[in-house]
């Protein structure tokens, strides 16, 4: 397999997607909780960027398989497997080592770290496997944006976060002769989950793009995604409002103290949103359009890890 053809098969371009999150996770430890544990987030990171890859090699793989379209812009040129004629053992062999490698450095990170955080990767693969394999990947019902939103967008920061403040008992389990007693310090965790919302809506908005997009082709292929659940126009008014949402959290956790006034910057970025918006209500495709998606995602992350870099640094 050349590099041309992995690359398309586990669709780098996509890969922003996670080490957007991520990025913002290990500024905001930084700038929120004022320490960092490099080793751990570097594990981590090799850890996430092989699984994201997997992930995504593995769905690739089971759409080849089960599809049911064999002509079209998703079939011939979206999926690698039919564009670039990879064996499917070369392809096999690939997910399979890239779970491995992922595997090895998420069990690496939790040797540094706890039980709590071994589970919570635990957690997050399993949902990444059952995401895109099994005899119902959940990529093909109607909450593959809300799993990939949580799992994308709030799991990544929260792991990045919370392998760094091992010190801080965000999460204890104590257990006696008469109790079990479990605790969240809500005080500590509870700014990096509303500081994590606006990319957890913006990637459920890719996948929401991407299955819009798709919606012809996946139902002649048998994937009840949100929008033929709900219907086209449904789908695209929750677009937009997913990017609304984005925004009202900003200046939510802008007056809560949980980011800096800094971040207000993001607001200028509306605009430009919404024009992306208004080009995608009027054209849904693949080829055109669904890269607005991946564009709004960075136009509104990336003031927002410029402002906690610039806070950082003034620190």
């Amino acid at each position: 397999m050349h590099v041309k053809s992995f690359l398309k098969l586990v669709e780098i371009q996509t890969k922003i997607a996670s080490v957007t999150p991520y990025i913002f996770g290990v500024l905001y430890t930084l700038y929120k909780y004022e320490t960092w544990k490099p080793i751990n987030v570097l594990f981590f990171f090799i850890s996430l960027i092989c699984f994201d890859m997997f992930t995504t090699a593995l769905n690739n793989y089971q759409d080849y398989k089960r599809a049911i379209k064999k002509e079209g812009y998703n079939f011939e040129v979206h999926n690698a497997i039919g564009q670039y004629n990879l064996s499917e053992t070369t392809v096999i062999l690939t997910i399979a080592l890239l779970l491995v490698i992922a595997v090895v450095f998420g069990i690496l990170t939790f040797l540094r770290a706890d039980y709590w955080l071994l589970a919570l990767g635990m957690l997050s693969f399993f949902m990444g496997i059952l995401y895109s394999a099994g005899p119902l990947p959940i990529s093909r019902t109607c909450f593959g944006e809300v799993f990939s939103g949580v799992f994308m967008g709030l799991m990544i920061p929260f792991l990045v976060v919370y392998a760094s403040i091992l010190d801080y008992h965000p999460l204890t389990l104590i257990i006696n002769n008469t109790n079990i007693v479990f605790t969240i310090n809500w005080m500590l965790l509870l700014p990096i989950v509303l500081a994590s919302l606006p990319a957890v809506f913006c990637i459920a908005n890719i996948m929401l793009a991407n299955n819009i997009c798709d919606m012809e082709d996946d139902f002649v292929n048998k994937r009840y995604t949100l929008p033929i659940q709900i219907g086209k126009k449904k789908a695209l008014f929750l677009y937009g409002a997913m990017y609304l949402f984005a925004y009202l959290d900003i200046i939510l956790c802008v007056f809560l103290g949980y980011l800096p006034l800094l971040s207000l910057i993001a607001l200028l970025t509306a605009y430009k949103v919404y024009k992306n918006i208004r080009v995608f209500f009027g054209l849904q495709t693949k080829k055109d359009t669904f890269a607005l998606a991946v564009m709004n995602l960075v136009l509104i992350m990336l003031p927002l890890i410029l402002s906690l870099l610039i806070e950082v640094m003034l620190k």
